[in-house]
C-alpha cells in the first residue's frame, strides 16, 4: 500500500493505453481521528488472479486538498 503526502506534477512524452480495471473507494477513519482517501484496483481479466486486488493508494488530508485543486482545473 501507498501512502500519499504530496503530489507533484510532471509531463509525460507518450500516452500509451492503459487497460480498463475496477477500481473502488474507501474513506478511512484512523485511530487519531485522521481520515484518509483510500482507492483500490484490481487485476485486469488477462492477469493470472483475475479481480484480485491489484493497488492501494491512500491520501492523507493534505494530499486530499492537492488532488481536489487539481481537479477542479481540468
Amino acid at each position: 500500500m501507498a501512502l500519499v503526502k504530496k503530489l507533484d506534477r510532471i509531463t509525460i512524452d507518450r500516452n500509451a493505453p492503459h487497460e480498463e480495471v475496477e477500481c473502488t473507494y474507501s474513506i478511512i477513519l484512523a485511530e487519531n481521528g485522521e481520515k484518509y482517501l483510500q482507492i483500490d484496483t484490481y487485476g485486469s481479466r488477462l492477469r493470472q488472479m483475475p479481480g484480485k486486488k491489484s493497488q492501494s493508494i491512500r491520501f492523507n488530508r493534505d494530499a486530499m486538498e492537492q488532488l481536489r485543486k487539481i481537479l477542479s482545473e481540468i
